[in-house]
């Protein structure tokens, strides 16, 4: 079938209600200029047999991946292991692109992309039509992390990397744990590049009520490793001042008294910060604990 340009990915985990929606947004592509590479994370429902049927209708070129469930990140992990197409985008389970999307997305890049940027920003929308949060600013490009934190836009975007730079920086994987935040792979690409940025919609998004966006207040008291680290990394890393670092202190001490480890200091990149966010973090996980009796 040739070399294609876009791997769009979809980790699905007993998912097998939303598939068809996705499917049939994939056959309704303007342009074929893209592989759809299904990740079944451990499904116990017919996932498998339904993305096989797929195959063999041969309508949208297929790759299906099967691993023991490993949560989202993992999915994610094994997705950009395999991926061989410059460009990806995950389209998760219960969402569906517009039928001009890939082709949206490929003639920007063709138009714009180089290998000055870490790919392109686009638009989620729901499914009445309005963008989710705020349209991107009027900018060419950014970094992930400056267009929430310094243009302030809000709600889900939509993001097209470069494949050679998602194969970068795996998600760790904790035992017992599902859950590490995504965002911990954009900014280790921001480090060195921007994304383009696209004000246009390419992603019709809804939210399942067990989704992980609607489950996040389980997620952080049952995956507290995977929020140690994020919060590790962000105090590490040389993005934001000293009132970020401080907020990401307070969580990873709240973090580390959910993971059993209360005196957790002596494991931050910054040890007098964390130090100073102690009660402040040991507040934040009474909070917590409070709300999610309630």
């Amino acid at each position: 079938m040739g070399l294609k340009t876009l791997t769009v990915f979809t980790p699905a985990y007993n998912r097998a209600h939303c598939l068809p929606r996705c499917y049939e947004s994939m056959k309704a592509q303007t342009s074929r200029d893209f592989i759809w590479m299904v990740i079944d994370d451990g499904s116990a429902d017919n996932t498998r047999a339904l993305v096989e049927g797929w195959q063999r209708d041969g309508a949208v070129e297929i790759i299906y991946r099967y691993q023991e469930n490993q949560g989202m990140h993992g999915a994610h992990n094994t997705a950009y292991a395999n991926i061989t197409t410059p460009l990806n985008v995950c389209i998760d389970s219960d969402d569906y692109m517009p039928p001009d999307a890939v082709e949206k997305i490929l003639r920007f890049w063709a138009e714009q992309g180089s290998e000055r940027y870490s790919g392109i920003a686009a638009l989620d929308y729901t499914g009445d039509g309005q963008v989710i949060g705020t349209l991107l600013p009027d900018v060419k490009s950014a970094t992930h992390f400056a267009l929430y934190n310094h243009h302030k836009i809000c709600g889900d975007k939509k993001l097209i990397y470069r494949s050679e730079l998602t194969r970068q920086f795996p998600y760790p994987l904790f035992e017992g744990e599902k859950y590490v935040g995504l965002a911990y792979k954009y900014s280790k690409i921001d480090e060195q590049y921007e994304l383009l940025l696209l004000n246009e919609k390419v992603c019709c998004v809804e939210y399942q009520p067990d989704g992980s966006s609607n489950s996040m207040m389980r997620q952080y008291i049952r995956n507290p490793q995977g929020f140690m680290f994020i919060r590790a990394q962000a105090m590490a890393g040389p993005f934001g001042g000293v009132a970020y670092k401080f907020r990401q202190a307070v969580h990873f001490v709240s973090s580390s008294m959910f993971a059993g480890r209360p005196f957790c200091v002596h494991k931050s990149p910054k040890k007098w910060l964390t130090l100073l966010a102690w009660p402040f973090g040991l507040l934040l996980n009474i909070y917590i604990r409070i709300q999610n009796k309630k």
